[in-house]
């Protein structure tokens, strides 16, 4: 969706809002008279429309995916609720901008509009006019919400100070916390070959292609032939798998096989099986040292986020604010 087009940086930007902003109309109350009101932010309103416009296709998607009833109004307040409280921080964040007398010089927009034109729509305007309109949007309202958006962004990083360091020994602990997310599991490549017959005549047909196997027959041509599951086309491929992929008693056999060896036939749940190791991944776990960059950058994302929230927090509690 067009609204959803990549901000700039905004290191450029926080040198464009340090200039005084000159005084602007308000827009008519006619239309906000026509408008249900969802909130009030000192004074100003944030309107259902609004409100609909944030959220639209997540509801609808909500509405298509769910059965209905009680848990469907539930979870529809709660993304409404959601909605309304992102646009009152947002208008309190515009409200701040205002407050301290800046500005977004217009040239900054045009620029931020022409790149979206250039990268998203091959430098073609009139495409870009025509799916304006086609979403019901002038190209003055558009340049009005990329400007706002733009705001937000460059309000939010100006009031988080990017001097935060992340103690060596707040890596360590969260790498000690966290090693299965830096962890591989032990692996196997897998062949199967599946006969949905079990007793006397399904072990014997499973022992004459074992044998075949064992004689030289190559396991994949064998579940081409002779597999009765989903992966017969593909020769009995089940690709990597870990312990977890299969019910434990296979498990127990694939992963008691080494690379290149056939098993023994299996009874299972009125099947047949017959299992071939390709190949084997050991277990491995990567080194504090090769992840210490991820860690640090994944903790000061956490610190920045903590720093806008807490900002955020504060210009809620100097605000008067209406849910209705």
């Amino acid at each position: 969706m067009i609204l959803s087009a990549v901000l700039k940086p905004v290191a450029a930007l926080l040198l464009a809002i340090s200039m005084p902003m000159l005084p602007a109309k308000t827009e008519a109350a006619d239309q906000q008279v026509l408008d249900g009101i969802a909130a009030v932010v000192n004074g100003e309103v944030i309107t259902f429309s609004q409100v609909r416009e944030l959220i639209g296709a997540r509801e609808q998607a909500l509405r298509t995916q769910s059965k209905g009833g009680t848990e469907l109004v539930e979870k529809v307040k709660e993304l409404r609720l959601s909605a309304v409280n992102d646009l009152i921080d947002r208008q309190l964040i515009l409200q701040e901008f205002k407050k301290n007398k800046l500005q977004i010089p217009d040239y900054v927009i045009d620029d931020h509009v022409s790149t979206i034109i250039r990268e998203q729509f091959g430098g073609d305007r009139g495409a870009f006019v025509r799916t304006l309109e086609a979403q019901g949007y002038t190209l003055q309202k558009f340049k009005d919400i990329e400007k706002d958006k733009i705001i937000v962004q460059a309000m939010r990083s100006k009031n988080v100070k990017n001097e935060t360091i992340v103690p060596p020994q707040k890596i360590q602990d969260y790498y000690e916390k966290n090693r299965e997310e830096y962890s591989t599991p032990e692996q196997i490549k897998l062949r199967m070959i599946v006969l949905k017959e079990s007793g006397a005549s399904g072990r014997k047909m499973a022992e004459e292609i074992r044998q075949k196997i064992v004689a030289g027959a190559e396991f994949e041509k064998m579940a081409q032939m002779y597999s009765q599951d989903s992966t017969q086309e593909s020769g009995g491929d089940w690709g990597w798998i870990d312990r977890k992929t299969l019910n434990e008693d296979l498990s127990k056999v694939a992963f008691g096989l080494k690379a290149g060896q056939v098993s023994r036939v299996v009874e299972l749940g009125g099947n047949c099986y017959l299992l071939y190791v390709e190949a084997r991944k050991n277990a491995a776990t990567k080194r504090l040292t090769d992840v210490h960059d991820e860690i640090e950058t994944k903790l000061l994302q956490q610190e920045r986020q903590k720093a806008q929230q807490k900002w955020i927090e504060g210009l809620r509690q100097k605000a008067f604010i209406k849910i209705l």
